[in-house]
């Protein structure tokens, strides 16, 4: 399963429709998302629509490490986020972090995004 977070899902964390490089992502161009999202200074840094599409970015560039440290500081929060998906679903921000922490855990990043 793939989740990307739209622009919609940084306004649900109590910010402005802020830029969480969901075009980039959904284009495949990691490196792009990851320079879009860290140069952003609109975003607080434990913003979980950033982190989680930051930490998507960071498993198809292929830096594992980077990413679990950006999954796992959602996971961990004590924070109910609602965030809404590429596909429309609005999902606690924690629930995606696990996911994704679980597909990190399976290969599923290398897997799926080994040819981009």
């Amino acid at each position: 399963m793939l989740f990307i977070l739209t622009a919609a899902a940084a306004a649900a964390t109590a910010q402005p429709v802020q830029d969480v490089a969901y075009e980039e992502l959904v284009a495949g161009r990691n490196q792009a998302a990851i320079a879009s999202i860290t140069a952003n200074s609109n975003l607080d840094a434990d913003n979980p629509a950033r982190l989680i599409n930051l930490g998507v970015a960071y498993a198809r560039d292929g830096d594992m490490e980077r990413a679990r440290q950006m999954f796992s500081a959602v996971a961990e929060s004590r924070e109910v986020v609602e965030l809404e998906t590429v596909d429309g679903a609005w999902v606690d921000a924690r629930e995606l972090a696990s996911r994704a922490l679980a597909m990190l855990d399976a290969g599923e990043f290398r897997t799926k995004f080994a040819s981009r």
